[in-house]
């Protein structure tokens, strides 16, 4: 089965990736250079095959790897994966989906450190994976999703985000939010701590220069 038929883009999000505006994919659809799929209510979309046929990518001889990333914090939300990883798994069987790859990982979606994410990422250019399968955005990434899916699609790998909000654990974002927080706030302390230390070397710098002054006085006055 071809999975890239599982992402649609609306006009805006599709003339984005093609670089162009909304009203020239108006056009081509109009005189058919590209023509938009139709939804049942006649609003358009476009599937990801369009972008690759559009690109002139071929995809019959396409061997790359179809990959399942499931992510949570910490090793205490081990069920959490686990459900991740079995619901993913039983996505792929109903739609057809020979999965090639299962990637397990444990760390928080604001760390861009994540050994297991980046090797992805590194296949990702290396042209070694098709599509990334994961059940939502935040599992893939916590902030900044929108620019890594560009990223990958320009190495035409897709991200599929079957998008269930039941395995998308709200602790982490609690946590997440707090680290968050936590970093401001040392950043705040730290900044405050730098003024009072300015402001004290200011205070000695006058204090110095009060005295040199009177120092010139009292030569002057001999």
């Amino acid at each position: 089965m071809n999975t890239s038929n599982i992402t649609n883009y609306k006009p805006k999000d599709f003339a984005e990736l093609l670089g162009v505006s909304v009203k020239t994919l108006q056009r081509w659809d109009r005189e058919g250079i590209l023509k938009a799929n139709r939804t049942p209510t006649n609003r358009r979309y476009y599937t990801y095959d369009q972008y690759l046929q559009f690109k002139g990518i071929n995809t019959e001889n396409d061997h790359r790897q179809i990959v399942i990333y499931a992510r949570v914090s910490t090793r205490n939300q081990k069920d959490d994966l686990k459900n991740q990883v079995t619901f993913l798994r039983q996505f792929c069987n109903a739609k057809g989906i020979i999965v090639d790859k299962c990637i397990e990982e444990y760390g928080s979606g604001l760390n861009y450190n994540r050994k297991k994410w980046n090797q992805i990422l590194d296949e990702v250019t290396e042209r070694k994976i098709k599509t990334i399968i994961v059940t939502h955005k935040d599992r893939f990434i916590r902030f900044g999703y929108d620019w890594f899916e560009k990223f990958c699609m320009k190495f035409n790998t897709t991200i599929v985000i079957v998008n269930n909000e039941d395995l998308s654990p709200q602790e982490e974002l609690v946590q997440d939010i707090i680290s968050i927080l936590h970093v401001f706030s040392c950043r705040l302390y730290g900044f405050r701590k730098y003024k009072k230390q300015i402001e004290r070397d200011e205070e000695i710098a006058k204090e110095l220069q009060d005295r040199n002054s009177s120092n010139t006085r009292a030569e002057s006055q001999d």
